[in-house]
């Protein structure tokens, strides 16, 4: 919202309002304020992320789908050495919620995904990047074994996968069974890893970050 902002005046108006759309419901005084900071350090962060692309020159080429430019940003923002530890996107809204036409659409969301991963890599390695560079790619849900037509609905076990130059490779956890009577909540998988034993992984041995006051105390998967 606030990123297409241009010029003081226009950004000080933007931050007035912001503050009077939330004084009715918090009041004034140190809720107000903080709220006020933190569309001034917003702003600010705007201001810095735009000077990436400028910064940023790369012998590759990525697709000009959504989750080839979305790539193309974050290795931009890394490469300016900002200093960002965490860097999010996200696939295009809906891309995978595959309701209807699964088959036809799954081979070409994950030939997007494949193709724009590999170039984010060559894209990092072509800049002595990569090294310290892990990639974690997740579901917020996953889907039901049984079909509703030509898609499947939600469902609760879900995927991941690590990609980076220390990742361990391989298949960690169990392979689900299919079978009917394994199945639980009305069709859906049964997990055998808990999401925050991955994260647990990742904020450890990679972030060299405790943990237990994030995520709680889980077993670490150690693909890292």
């Amino acid at each position: 919202m606030l990123t297409g902002i241009q010029g003081e005046d226009q950004r000080t108006e933007a931050l007035d309002v912001f503050g009077r759309m939330y004084s009715p419901t918090i009041g004034t005084g140190y809720a107000l304020d903080y709220i006020r900071r933190t569309g001034t350090d917003a702003l600010k962060g705007a201001d810095i992320l735009a000077t990436a692309p400028g910064m940023y020159s790369s012998d590759v080429e990525y697709s000009a789908t959504a989750v080839g430019q979305y790539m193309k940003n974050i290795a931009q923002t890394h490469l300016a050495g900002f200093g960002t530890r965490v860097l999010y996107t996200t696939s295009p809204y809906n891309g995978f919620d595959t309701h209807a036409s699964q088959a036809q659409a799954h081979s070409g969301l994950w030939t997007d995904v494949s193709a724009n991963v590999e170039t984010f890599v060559d894209d990092l390695r072509g800049h002595d990047a990569m090294d310290n560079v892990t990639l974690l790619m997740f579901s917020e849900f996953g889907r039901r074994v049984g079909d509703n037509g030509s898609g499947t609905d939600h469902g609760a076990a879900s995927v991941a996968f690590a990609i980076g130059e220390h990742v361990k490779g391989g298949f960690y956890g169990d392979y689900p069974s299919l079978d009917q009577d394994k199945l639980i909540e009305g069709g859906n998988l049964e997990h055998s890893m808990d999401f925050r034993e991955v994260y647990s992984t990742i904020l450890e041995d990679w972030l060299h970050i405790d943990p237990v006051p994030i995520a709680g105390n889980f077993t670490k998967v150690n693909f890292l």
